[in-house]
């Protein structure tokens, strides 16, 4: 008898989540409201990270009362501000920066030609010298930095040189 009684089915644990909706599908579906940058959804107007993967949180969003009145200073603005992701901010290389790391390598190639211990950029007077006279002299690591990060490529440099010349 037990091979006739009828049992129901078990519920199905099915998310209601869009597994394969990316955040530039849910731009496409949006409009204007909403850009992507880093795999990531932002609403324009109120500069936050929305979830892409459900729908109903960005219709939500899109509809509460903080994101009509950032809608509403952002229209009066006028001005585009759109929050960029930490990797993308991370990875811009200034020029300050560019400047730094070439101020530190001639630095370091000056140290080398002249016959000077890196240890004598941490002496005081040296270091008061370069952060008054040299332009980006106080973004001058400590000698064990400057062995460690900037030596190897000063010496990759110098032995491609020397090989160039050999031939």
């Amino acid at each position: 008898m037990e091979r006739f009684v009828m049992t129901t089915p078990p519920a199905r644990n099915r998310s209601k989540t869009a597994l394969y909706v990316t955040p530039l599908d849910r731009v496409t579906e949006f409009g204007g409201e909403l850009h992507e940058d880093g795999g990531k959804l932002f609403c324009t107007s109120c500069n936050v990270v929305l979830n892409h993967v459900r729908k109903s949180a960005i219709s939500d969003h899109l509809k509460s009362k903080t994101h009509t009145k950032r809608k509403a200073e952002f229209e009066e603005q006028n001005v585009r501000k759109k929050q960029r992701p930490l990797t993308a901010s991370l990875q811009c290389n200034s020029t300050a920066q560019t400047e730094k790391v070439s101020v530190i390598q001639d630095f370091v190639k000056m140290c080398l030609e002249a016959n000077i211990p890196l240890e004598k950029a941490d002496h005081p007077a040296v270091r008061a010298f370069l952060s008054r006279h040299v332009k980006n002299g106080g973004s001058i690591p400590k000698s064990d930095q400057l062995r460690r990060a900037y030596l190897p490529d000063g010496y990759e440099n110098e032995n491609q040189l020397l090989n160039s010349q050999d031939c």
